[in-house]
């Protein structure tokens, strides 16, 4: 089969790979679309940990169920299904075992014709959603869910304030925040990407990378009982100043490095809550699914590339050219 190959640092290509055998327990999904997420750039970069050459990477994927293993329903073969990338959480609602591991690394990814997973991880495809839709929604939209609702707990009437708007995670955050009847307000360094998340239901944004934008944000918003962040770095305390007493600050990334030293006296004195998050458990996948079809909500697409422009795919990611997220189509 052709797929996208990782053989060394920053060495991509796409390449003839041995097609997956069926195992038992699971599944090979004949892939019509899949999805890149910034956790691909950093493998390809190799900067994520656990690297091994040579490797498919891909973590998002949507297909046709053509393979099934022993013990597995055979009225899965020839379903549209949707895959979740979060493999064997744990028993631990509250946070992934030892075991827990995230499709495309170490297990061959979705960025291929095709794929064996664990039946366990397969969901119909939404009949609202197109193919590339629906290759945009699993992890995106897990880690978003996990953060938003499972960690942060946000409620109706309430104001949250996503950073770097434009980004897969933080798009289905504003979308999942505006469903849930909350106030939503975003930040990005690009006035069109602000622009297009007001369209989405945001009241407005602010640019981060302007002196005082916090400060102008206080102004026009007041504080904010809900922060969802994945960049961290020097930034990171605006948002504490940004966060109302007893507000929830949940991050699921770090792309600008640890904050250094934390104002503990305003956490503590304010009643903060600092709220990491990974991925999303299985709980997690099957209330995301049925809220996404509940509010018919549409994954935000920015791009489609096929298969054999996945470089290109690569490079636009990581120049952060995205407002949502980049799909791969596999075939047709």
């Amino acid at each position: 089969m052709k797929a996208v190959v990782l053989s060394g640092s920053n060495q991509l290509a796409v390449a003839d790979a041995a097609a997956p055998e069926v195992a038992e327990g699971g599944v090979v999904v004949a892939l019509r679309t899949a999805a890149l997420n910034h956790r691909d750039v950093w493998i390809k970069l190799g900067q994520y940990a656990g690297i091994k050459y040579p490797s498919i990477l891909g973590s998002d994927g949507a297909g046709v169920v053509v393979e099934a293993g022993a013990a597995v329903d055979r009225g899965w073969i020839g379903r549209e299904v949707v895959i979740n990338p979060s493999l064997e959480w744990g028993a631990n609602e509250r946070a992934q075992g030892a075991g827990f591991n995230i499709l495309g690394l170490p297990r061959e990814g979705t960025l291929a014709e095709r794929v064996a997973v664990p039946a366990a991880q397969l969901a119909r495809k939404p009949e609202a959603l197109t193919w590339e839709e629906s290759a945009a929604l699993p992890l995106g939209g897990l880690t978003a869910w996990r953060a938003v609702f499972s960690r942060a707990k946000l409620k109706k009437g309430e104001r949250i304030l996503i950073t770097g708007i434009g980004g897969g995670v933080a798009v289905f955050a504003l979308q999942f925040a505006v469903a849930a009847g909350a106030e939503a307000w975003v930040t990005s360094s690009s006035p069109e990407k602000i622009a297009r998340a007001v369209l989405l239901g945001a009241k407005g944004g602010f640019d981060y990378s302007k002196e005082g934008w916090a400060k102008e944000a206080a102004t026009a918003a007041g504080a904010f009982d809900v922060i969802i962040d994945s960049a961290g770095g020097p930034g990171f305390s605006s948002l504490v100043d940004l966060a109302a007493p007893g507000g929830r600050i949940a991050f699921f990334g770090a792309t600008r490095g640890d904050p250094g030293t934390l104002p503990m006296r305003k956490i503590f004195w304010r009643q903060l809550s600092l709220l990491g998050s990974t991925m999303g458990s299985p709980r997690d996948w099957t209330e995301m699914v049925t809220f996404v079809g509940k509010h018919r909500i549409k994954p935000v697409v920015s791009e489609v590339f096929p298969l054999a422009r996945a470089t290109e795919a690569f490079e636009l990611m990581e120049r952060g050219g995205q407002f949502g997220k980049i799909v791969m189509r596999i075939s047709d």
